[in-house]
């Protein structure tokens, strides 16, 4: 396997391809992350909801998400759909309480934009938050980040 890679980083070099080697997920400054690695994005009463470039990143590539419907009532740690890769399916649960006002159906014909586009065009969700209060119940960038360390070395 060693000499595999060595060989892989030779040939990438001589052909002047990069080689890059992902050490951490990527981890935006403004938006607040839930501990079951979600990200929510607030504009005035709208949220945003995603999972994290570190969740898509230990899932793999993403093949289907299940999504909710426009109207139904979301609780914040409660799951509201799934993702399903080629490694595991997983829960996505709501960082807040409210009402899904919008689903992102771009994701039935291209899961894959969860994997690529964590933070952009792989949204899952946008909510009408019931209680902003509930946003202190998650963590800032730099919080989530070392509890993404911490995880990352129990395992």
């Amino acid at each position: 396997m060693a000499s595999s890679m060595l060989w892989a980083s030779r040939a990438a070099s001589y052909l002047r391809i990069s080689v890059f080697h992902r050490g951490f997920s990527t981890v935006l400054k403004d938006l607040k992350y839930a501990d079951s690695h979600e990200w929510v994005k607030v504009e005035g009463n709208s949220a945003t909801i995603g999972i994290t470039d570190h969740a898509q990143d230990h899932l793999g590539d993403v093949v289907y998400v299940e999504l909710p419907e426009v109207g139904a009532a979301v609780k914040q740690g409660e799951s509201f759909g799934a993702v399903e890769s080629v490694k595991a399916t997983s829960d996505v649960n709501s960082p807040v309480s409210g009402k899904v006002v919008e689903v992102n159906d771009e994701l039935s014909g291209s899961p894959a934009k969860v994997n690529s586009s964590p933070y952009e065009d792989g949204w899952i969700i946008k909510v009408e938050m019931k209680d902003a209060g509930e946003l202190k119940n998650l963590m800032d960038s730099e919080e989530y980040s070392k509890f993404c360390e911490e995880e990352d070395s129990k395992h």
